[in-house]
């Protein structure tokens, strides 16, 4: 029997390696070297006047007028609208403009990972924005700008220009629930990430703090890197004790 000779398997391309998905839970202590102040640390806000904890208090907000005057006094004097992206901001960023996949997901609300460039499509704002406000009955929205110049301009506790309802910032207060949807997306971020980090949180705050726990058992690797030990320090493959600002830059540039 005759018959051609088989045709010689063809070497198949090679596929390009899949770059691993990086994850960065930050908290307060990312935006410190930003002038912001921890909120919950050894020296934190909450830990040294107790009482403040009340102008972001849901139920008092609302039953308040004059815990809400405070709360519009306190927004005037944010470090947050003064404050600009640190060397920990940057990496950040650098990481993502590398062609790394990177997806911020971030305790803060003070808006400093997309002013250092990171795209606001790839930031999961856990505890919403400040930089936005949000009417309580009819849910719309303006900027904590237009706001704080009413403030400026004599008007205390400005109401909604559109049904008159009361105004709060744009960020989830104590007695809120957190966005679902916000937080399942993070929730999927955490399963799929390759290498997990967690950045300047105590990982106390529930659901958030839950993530890293989330990605270890998934298979990520789990980094922390925060000032004081975190309740998911066993369960890291490293924990890095050292100032923010000058360890996580040098750790991405290696990811990347």
């Amino acid at each position: 029997m005759t018959g051609t000779d088989p045709t010689p398997d063809q070497p198949s391309s090679p596929q390009p390696s899949r770059r691993p998905l990086v994850a960065i839970l930050s908290g307060a202590g990312i935006s410190t070297d930003s002038g912001i102040p921890d909120y919950r640390g050894p020296n934190g806000v909450w830990r040294r006047d107790p009482e403040a904890e009340k102008l972001v208090t849901y139920d008092s907000y609302m039953a308040d007028p004059e815990i809400r005057r405070r709360s519009w006094r306190m927004r005037q004097d944010s470090p947050a609208f003064r404050a600009r992206p640190n060397a920990a901001h940057k990496a950040v960023a650098r990481l993502e403009r590398s062609g790394t996949p990177v997806r911020v997901i971030t305790q803060n609300v003070d808006g400093l990972h997309q002013l250092a460039g990171v795209p606001p499509r790839k930031v999961l704002e856990l505890h919403g924005t400040i930089r936005a406000v949000t009417c309580t009955r009819c849910h719309a929205r303006s900027s904590m700008e237009e706001a704080l110049a009413r403030v400026t301009a004599g008007d205390p506790d400005p109401a909604c220009l559109v049904c008159g309802g009361i105004l709060k910032s744009a960020t989830v207060m104590f007695g809120e629930r957190l966005d679902p949807q916000v937080l399942g997306t993070a929730l999927g971020v955490a399963k799929a990430a390759d290498v997990f980090l967690a950045v300047g949180t105590t990982l106390q705050v529930q659901p958030a703090a839950s993530l890293a726990g989330v990605a270890a058992e998934h298979g990520a690797r789990l980094i922390i890197i925060n000032a004081e030990p975190t309740p998911y320090d066993e369960l890291a493959d490293e924990v890095i004790r050292e100032p923010i600002g000058s360890a996580l830059p040098g750790l991405l540039a290696d990811l990347a």
